[in-house]
């Protein structure tokens, strides 16, 4: 039989936003039992709103490259969410 995949964001773990415009969002998620770093990118109200996942990684150097990749922010401009 098998599982399905569930993802829910992990209790008590922070969601970190970028400093700039607060449209780069990373969370820590819990899928199939394995916790993984989800990048997203947010859309603003007046472009119709939502996300897009970028990507899931299971490291911080990977997540450090996903965002050298795919967003004009890194590391160090990520700020945790209020």
């Amino acid at each position: 039989m098998v599982k399905p995949q569930l993802s829910a964001t992990v209790p008590g773990m922070p969601e970190w936003v970028c400093g700039c415009c607060g449209r780069w969002r990373v969370s820590v998620q819990l899928i199939r039992g394995r916790y993984r770093y989800r990048l997203v990118h947010r859309y603003r109200p007046e472009h119709g709103g939502g996300a897009n996942v970028i990507g899931e990684v299971a490291s911080v150097t990977e997540l450090a490259e996903l965002l050298r990749r795919h967003a004009p922010v890194g590391l160090a401009d990520l700020r945790e969410a209020a």
